[in-house]
């Protein structure tokens, strides 16, 4: 897992062929005005902005995914978001979904950090993790970048 700030992206960009891409259109885009969306930047690069409904810790699951990691930058509000490491996690509330990606756990966060809006997270296929913990709406961007 990474926390940092958008000016730091520099650090990051040769940890994946496509973190370049994905990094420099979070910086160069306005995503204060656009309407929750999907779309590609290439085939290993999909944006996802969304508005979704806060919850607390204990009622949201751990999520984990094999094939992408996730580059995650709240836009409105801060956001906590939990890590667990993935050997940590046994029980699966929802089986891994090839197409989707995902698999939902019964475990927890064991580790929590506050997203400040524009700073991002990325979570690797190594890391569990339970975002989307504050009060109100979320409105952020998620990339999904092709773990290559």
């Amino acid at each position: 897992m990474i926390h940092d700030n958008l000016e730091n992206i520099f650090l990051y960009e040769g940890l994946n062929p496509n973190f370049g891409l994905a990094f420099k259109h979070l910086s160069a885009t306005n995503f204060a005005e656009m309407q929750p969306c999907e779309y590609f930047l290439n085939e290993n690069v999909k944006v996802i902005v969304s508005l979704t409904e806060g919850h607390l810790a204990d009622d949201s699951q751990v999520e984990l995914h094999n094939d992408f990691i996730d580059i995650q930058m709240p836009l409105n509000t801060v956001e906590t978001m939990g890590w667990i490491a993935r050997q940590n996690l046994k029980n699966a509330s929802v089986p891994y979904d090839k197409e989707k990606d995902i698999a939902f756990f019964y475990e927890k966060a064991t580790d929590f950090v506050k997203v400040e809006p524009y700073e991002f997270v990325v979570f690797f296929p190594t890391d569990g993790h339970q975002p989307c913990i504050a009060e109100g709406m979320i409105k952020k961007v998620i990339v999904k970048v092709k773990n290559i």
